[in-house]
């Protein structure tokens, strides 16, 4: 990916150097011509093409935002439920990533999450332990989790 990158860059500024035009937007029209020859030159190159990576990331930080405001007005309405009916719990999200960054990310994302919080990891790193305010059903919250956000990190970091 850092070869790619490198050498869209590198085409960028050698668009800039035979344009003879040294701002921005040459430099951009630059960019865009690189990253349209990188991807027609794709299987030349032995990686997946890293626009493709770019675009996983924006579509996980755009899950993250949905995921935000349905939580946050789903907590709003526990709250101001003039009865007290929400039921608290704990329960084990088993997971499939295997590096500590990417646990990392998925426990963050979870703890940033209104109405849920990480509590732990397992030793063996296949079990996050999460804490829910309104937990009505394990099986579903683990199935919410494991498609949305473990699905999306997945996307973006292998």
């Amino acid at each position: 990916m850092s070869l790619q990158i490198t050498l869209n860059l590198i085409i960028a500024f050698m668009w800039m150097f035979l344009t003879e035009s040294y701002q921005f937007p040459s430099f951009l029209t630059g960019f865009i011509i690189g990253a349209f020859l990188l991807f027609l030159l794709r299987r030349f190159i032995p990686s997946r093409f890293y626009l493709y990576r770019v675009w996983k990331f924006v579509s996980l930080i755009l899950l993250f935002i949905k995921e935000l405001i349905k939580s946050n007005v789903s907590i709003v309405k526990l709250v101001y439920q003039p009865k007290r009916t929400y039921n608290p719990g704990i329960f084990a999200l088993p997971i499939d990533l295997k590096t500590n960054w990417e646990i990392a990310i998925l426990t963050s994302l979870i703890s940033l999450t209104p109405g849920t919080l990480s509590v732990a990891i397992s030793d063996d790193n296949s079990l996050v332990y999460i804490h829910a305010m309104d937990l009505q059903d394990d099986k579903k919250e683990i199935e919410s989790i494991k498609d949305s956000f473990e699905k999306a990190i997945m996307e973006v970091t292998r």
